[in-house]
């Protein structure tokens, strides 16, 4: 009886070991994308080409972070800006990671792709920039631009060795 238990509990034991090294090796060999609109911008000087985020952005910056709570990111991006470097702040912080920088007009080069190669990344971007950065991800033009008064649409794009796939969703 005491040699069954013994072979029945070692075998569980390695079978579990080789789940988790599994699951492990389908995580390494994913790359997760997602990306989001800066929040909302302090509109108040039309002439400011670099404004803040007003008290809606600021909350919604932190409702980003709560969201993204159980998403284990490995790198946070955000264009120059203020508003974009903003919105990634509180996730960047609450995952201890520095946000580093991007160019918009240079988006998803090889640099950036091996950079990122299977890894779970935040992009914070644009009306034009974070549909365009899906789309070059996925190799195709899916996306549109995010209407102006939009800034709760999450793109999340999946590249694995068996293709790119993405999905889209409007958090409130």
């Amino acid at each position: 009886m005491r040699v069954s238990f013994a072979i029945v509990f070692i075998s569980l034991f390695f079978f579990s070991c080789g789940n988790d090294k599994k699951s492990d090796l389908v995580k390494e060999k994913t790359t997760t994308y997602y990306l989001i609109r800066h929040a909302e911008k302090d509109r108040s000087d039309s002439t400011n080409k670099n404004p803040e985020l007003n008290k809606i952005g600021q909350k919604r910056a932190i409702e980003w972070a709560s969201y993204f709570k159980n998403i284990d990111f490995d790198l946070v991006y955000s264009t120059p800006y203020n508003r974009t470097q903003q919105t990634a702040t509180p996730t960047a912080v609450s995952k201890n990671l520095a946000i580093k920088t991007y160019n918009p007009s240079a988006m998803y080069d090889e640099n950036f792709k091996n950079t990122t190669k299977h890894k779970t990344v935040l992009v914070v971007g644009h009306s034009n920039t974070t549909p365009a950065f899906a789309n070059a991800i996925l190799g195709e033009n899916k996306y549109e631009d995010i209407d102006d008064s939009e800034n709760g649409m999450l793109y999340i794009v999946t590249v694995t060795d068996k293709g790119v796939t993405s999905t889209v969703q409007k958090i409130e």
